[in-house]
């Protein structure tokens, strides 16, 4: 299973410029892809992360002429899509035979296109994650294992109630946002019925982070030490694997990666 293995390495696509991707963006994309597999890690892959139009997981395996590892590939996927690119996205993904999607709202931009509850045969008044897990699930079965997101820095109540609707939709895992010491809302979560994938961010810019949730978070920006928070997360959540977010890919990972 994919939250048995250690390490799951975010990796992005390139970015949209043309008709094609860069040559050198999709080359760079293998060999990370590439790296992580055979280091023994699993691999996520954003979905148009942060409403920049990227190509998407399977264009960009195409280009690279590289198969993807099923059991250690976790292809994301939002709400920002048309109905006709949705369903050839996840069409191609299940003849790839890959397993692991997580499912997520996402981030939208006037590039992009969302769906809309019509294009999913709904009457709602807008597609959120719990609807496009419901979706994959009535027109898949379960040809995928579908995971959600869960964010531990929203107020608590709001945040679980979100939850429980991801599980009931079908959600099988969830992922958190990046977690810094011990957090009694992760621990909570943890209590659940589902796995849950804790996140560490890997980048020494922790404030980079912190703008993005937009919460307050007790850290000491000049001092926060990225490997230190993963040995730190390994001790408190010893059984649990780790989505590694702005991991270095020129570092020694033997030395970085506890567990590897």
């Amino acid at each position: 299973m994919l939250w048995s293995i250690p390490y799951i390495v975010e990796i992005l696509t390139p970015r949209r410029r043309g008709e094609e991707p860069l040559s050198e963006d999709v080359e760079r994309f293998a060999r990370r892809y590439t790296r992580a597999v055979e280091s023994g890690c699993a691999v996520s892959i954003p979905d148009n992360p942060l409403g920049n139009p990227r190509f998407s997981a399977l264009e960009t395996f195409e280009y690279a002429g590289l198969k993807p590892e099923p059991e250690r590939t976790l292809v994301n996927l939002n709400t920002f899509h048309s109905g006709e690119e949705l369903h050839a996205l996840l069409t191609r993904a299940a003849e790839w035979g890959l397993i692991y999607l997580l499912v997520v709202r996402g981030d939208g931009s006037p590039e992009l296109p969302r769906l809309q509850p019509g294009d999913l045969g709904m009457n709602v008044k807008m597609v959120t994650s719990v609807e496009l897990i419901l979706y994959i699930g009535e027109e898949f079965g379960e040809t995928f294992q579908l995971g959600a997101a869960f964010n531990q820095y929203k107020p608590e109540s709001v945040e679980f109630r979100k939850a429980q609707r991801k599980r009931e939709a079908g959600s099988r895992f969830f992922v958190t946002q990046p977690v810094l010491g011990s957090d009694g809302r992760v621990s909570r979560l943890m209590d659940g019925p589902l796995p849950v994938i804790v996140e560490a961010w890997m980048s020494r810019n922790i404030g980079l982070f912190l703008k993005s949730v937009k919460a307050e978070v007790q850290v000491d920006l000049e001092r926060f030490d990225p490997r230190e928070n993963l040995v730190g997360l390994h001790e408190i959540y010893p059984a649990r694997s780790v989505y590694l977010s702005m991991l270095d890919f020129s570092a020694d990972w033997k030395t970085l990666l506890p567990k590897l």
